[in-house]
């Protein structure tokens, strides 16, 4: 099955990466993106996708130029989220053919975004926006308009988030925090992921 959870792996190491993908893969979310100011994040993304083996879209977070998107198309990566909606990385990254994920807060952005080309908005910061302001850009988006709901959301905001609309959501240190260990991801990840099916799936 195929779940809108992104896991958000910020802080992560190199020598964690494979092992954290591992657990995340093992238990439903395979999602996955490593975002730049990480500690050798390119290192970290090349790991996880020779880790994954095709099993999930390992892409960047945090990605502002397009000297980054080309780079992670030389290694591979799948998918490419931004803090904001730049159209020249909206466009570099479908035209290296990986999925992007801008982020959006305002229907200006969300409506120039998806104009560039993005697969999906990311809402951030969701709990700023909050469920009701999400509600209102919902109803003059396309219906077929991928949308998540990153920071500050969680398993118990799902089912609220879920009746406004959204697709997705990004999580990041519900699921991991430097140090974590693979085990414990693995744990939270068993925990986000039943959260999810008890919502999404009928």
């Amino acid at each position: 099955m195929d779940r809108e959870i992104i896991a958000i792996l910020r802080g992560i190491t190199p020598e964690e990466a494979a092992p954290v993908c591992a657990a995340l893969i093992d238990n439903g979310i395979t999602k996955i993106e490593v975002p730049l100011n990480s500690p050798d994040p390119f290192d970290s993304i090349a790991h996880m996708i020779t880790a994954a083996e095709g099993q999930a879209l390992i892409g960047a977070g945090t990605v502002l130029t397009t000297q980054d998107v080309a780079r992670l198309a030389r290694i591979g990566a799948g998918m490419v989220v931004s803090p904001d909606a730049n159209s020249e990385v909206i466009m570099a990254t479908k035209a290296a053919q990986m999925l992007s994920f801008p982020g959006v807060f305002t229907p200006t952005e969300a409506f120039s975004a998806l104009r560039a080309g993005a697969d999906g908005l990311k809402f951030f910061p969701a709990f700023k926006l909050g469920i009701d302001g999400y509600a209102a850009l919902k109803a003059v988006l396309p219906r077929d308009a991928k949308t998540y709901a990153v920071g500050g959301v969680g398993p118990a905001d799902f089912a609220d988030w879920q009746a406004a609309g959204i697709t997705g959501f990004g999580i990041g240190t519900s699921l991991y925090k430097p140090g974590r260990s693979a085990a414990d991801v693995a744990e939270r990840a068993v925990e986000m992921v039943a959260a999810y099916d008890a919502v999404f799936v009928e």
